[in-house]
């Protein structure tokens, strides 16, 4: 499979589902394509026609607010009705604007109050592990969220309990709700990979729109036989796709307007 295509293929979807159903929250979306399709179509071990296998690896989308690619590409793999994603964000479609909980969809939680995420995938690779189960658990958190919920006391216990079957992929877009991470909380241009690196995990820095590179560094982290959770750190631009949005602010949740859109896309 061309994964650079289908990435493409899943930005598309994402702009013309959100634009034409006034759906904010399509920056956030953007930033993260090439992490799923990464996922979704290479790296992980999924049936797509068996969403509740039992040793299906499973995603817990904690960035919940940016969960429009999620939901193309778990229509564009037939996991649920393309209907509710072209009725997305009408009352015709049950998908929420936020990630809620309905496994046969493959959703596995939900996660729309922002840090929480991470928390519930530490528990579900614990889990597994004490159970002798074989499946692995990736987490996909925003670098924003990073700052609220339980997410540093859930990576104590990950580190502590040698949770060593769960990759965390940082969307390392540096904007969170309506500002650059650095104006909110951080100190310093990197403060987020001294951290991790602070908490004992060894972070690895990734271009997060190279799907190529990033599908990689997946299953390298897969199969690693560290004793310690995984962390991907994938450097990412929020609204990427359209000139109008990359990088800027305002447009966590603001659709482009007409004129806007006319900037055009930049990828082919």
């Amino acid at each position: 499979m061309d994964l650079l295509k289908k990435a493409n293929y899943i930005r598309d979807e994402v702009i013309r589902v959100a634009v034409r159903r006034g759906a904010g929250h399509i920056a956030p979306s953007l930033s993260c394509v090439d992490i799923l399709v990464a996922l979704y179509y290479n790296a992980m071990t999924y049936e797509p026609e068996n969403p509740l296998w039992e040793e299906r690896d499973r995603l817990i989308f904690s960035k919940a607010h940016g969960c429009y690619a999620l939901y193309a590409i778990l229509a564009d793999k037939g996991i649920f009705p393309k209907k509710e994603w072209e009725d997305f964000y009408t009352e015709r479609s049950i998908l929420p604007g936020c990630v809620e909980r309905k496994v046969e969809y493959g959703l596995e939680g939900g996660c729309g109050s922002l840090g929480h995420g991470l928390p519930i995938a530490v528990g579900l690779a614990f889990g597994a592990r004490t159970r002798g189960k074989d499946y692995h658990t990736f987490c996909i958190v925003g670098d924003g969220e990073l700052q609220e919920g339980t997410t540093w006391e859930a990576l104590q216990f990950a580190v502590k309990h040698e949770v060593k079957n769960l990759t965390i992929i940082v969307d390392y877009n540096r904007l969170q709700a309506m500002d650059f991470v650095i104006n909110i909380l951080d100190k310093e241009k990197d403060g987020l990979i001294k951290k991790l690196r602070g908490f004992g995990l060894s972070p690895v820095v990734c271009p997060g729109h190279d799907v190529i590179k990033l599908t990689h560094s997946i299953h390298a982290a897969k199969s690693s036989l560290e004793n310690k959770p995984k962390v991907i750190v994938a450097a990412t631009v929020k609204g990427f796709g359209l000139k109008c949005m990359e990088n800027v602010p305002k447009f966590h949740f603001r659709v482009p307007t007409k004129e806007e859109l006319t900037m055009g896309k930049t990828y082919d």
